[in-house]
């Protein structure tokens, strides 16, 4: 009987000690927080977004960080796979939109007690409260594990401890100290998934306004790098939600470029519009408000607190009537509309990011079976390698995807 240690309680740990156990092993899994899946029980609002129901193909499309790593993981076990997994253990699903699947529930607990119990029916021994110290190895191959309790000795040990994202979670870097330890070498870690900091200060008059079906584009070197559709969030020090993480990304990689000069967002609050259909929109309005002051004739196009700063942007008098609006003003009012412009002044930190990049070398790991190429014996899944992706239910299908691969390859090293 394989002894194997997994290092870490979220899902991609959870995943290879629940599958390390069905195939036979000993397995131990330490956790030094006081329970498991506690950054799963944060992702989707506290829901839990447990996966996307696309095409494999495009979870390596909506992976920008090294998801290439994964084809092989992914063709061994699919979101329909995991899927499979959780509804025989009791749990119900359901697809919302942009194919995220959450539990029926929408409870993130349901999803952790569908882990416990299938730890539980599989042997697996659980140490919560027991942080790790060091991975032990001998002669190049891993043979155990020490904690501020005891040692454990393996067969195989997995390191699947998280990023550094949310470090009240338990994500604090231990795994990239471990293993840097024995070895491995680790990127630059930065936050993905995190909110932009902008420059303007009116981003705070706004705070906490919400837009829905808006378009964000990242500008550089006057050309439109990357852009997403959905919805997001003022905030007191600049924007955040869905479509504001997924470019923090693209943001975040041109903020390490060298000579790349200002970094701008652009915010097309009519983007279903074309510049000539919002045109005689701005007119029909125009029409039916023409005696009233500019302020007051923009009440059916956008929010009331977005009015006063849109014509701000246009340079124009708010006072003025609107039957004395020439057809340049209104023209530059709609190209305010649609380009609504922000400056990059950074990001938050790296502890406020849903999702790490950087991490544990993939170079140094073998993507088919997730065992390290310089200590045998040693594993890594998860968020712990230099893995990441957009939000929707990637990140998790990717933990739990490498999380499978090294049980498997541990338990049935054979089929490999």
């Amino acid at each position: 009987m394989k002894r194997v240690v997994v290092i870490g309680g979220g899902a991609a740990g959870l995943m290879a000690a629940v599958i390390a156990g069905r195939e036979g092993a000993k397995v131990t899994l330490l956790e030094k927080m006081n329970y498991v899946g506690k950054k799963m029980g944060i992702t989707g609002k506290g829901r839990c977004n447990i996966t996307n129901a696309c095409d494999m193909s495009d979870f390596i499309k909506n992976t920008p960080g090294n998801g290439k790593f994964l084809y092989g993981a992914y063709e061994r076990f699919t979101n329909e796979d995991l899927l499979q997994l959780l509804h025989d253990a009791g749990l119900e699903t359901k697809v919302e939109r942009g194919g995220r699947v959450f539990p029926a529930s929408d409870s993130a607990l349901d999803v952790r007690n569908t882990f416990m119990k299938l730890m539980k029916h599989y042997g697996v021994d659980v140490h919560l409260e027991e942080p790790v110290k060091k991975i032990l190895v001998d002669d190049g191959t891993v043979i155990g594990v020490v904690t501020d309790k005891e040692t454990y000795h393996a067969d195989a040990v997995v390191i699947a401890t998280g990023g550094k994202s949310y470090p009240a979670t338990g994500s604090t870097g231990d795994g990239y100290v471990f293993a840097s330890q024995v070895g491995h070498t680790i990127t630059d870690i930065r936050p993905s998934l995190v909110p932009i900091v902008t420059e303007e200060s009116w981003v705070k008059d706004l705070m906490g306004l919400s837009l829905r079906n808006v378009e964000l584009s990242v500008i550089a070197k006057n050309k439109v790098q990357a852009t997403m559709f959905g919805e997001m969030m003022f905030t007191h020090f600049g924007i955040t939600g869905p479509i504001v993480l997924s470019l923090s990304h693209t943001v975040g990689k041109l903020m390490r470029k060298k000579n790349i000069g200002t970094i701008g967002l652009d915010i097309n609050l009519k983007p279903a519009l074309s510049p000539e259909t919002l045109d005689k929109r701005l007119q029909k309005d125009f029409d039916l408000y023409s005696k009233k002051q500019l302020i007051n004739g923009m009440k059916d196009l956008l929010p009331s607190r977005l009015i006063p700063l849109i014509i701000e942007l246009a340079g124009i008098d708010p006072q003025k009537p609107i039957n004395q609006i020439s057809k340049e003003e209104r023209q530059q009012i709609g190209y305010m509309l649609q380009h609504m412009p922000l400056t990059v002044k950074g990001l938050r930190p790296v502890e406020e990011a849903i999702v790490t990049a950087g991490g544990i070398s993939l170079k140094e790991f073998n993507p088919k079976t997730m065992e390290s190429k310089l200590v045998k014996g040693l594993y890594g899944a998860g968020e712990v390698l230099d893995i990441d992706a957009f939000t929707g239910g990637y990140n998790l299908q990717a933990a739990f995807s490498t999380g499978y691969v090294a049980a498997m390859h541990i338990t049935h090293p054979e089929a490999f």
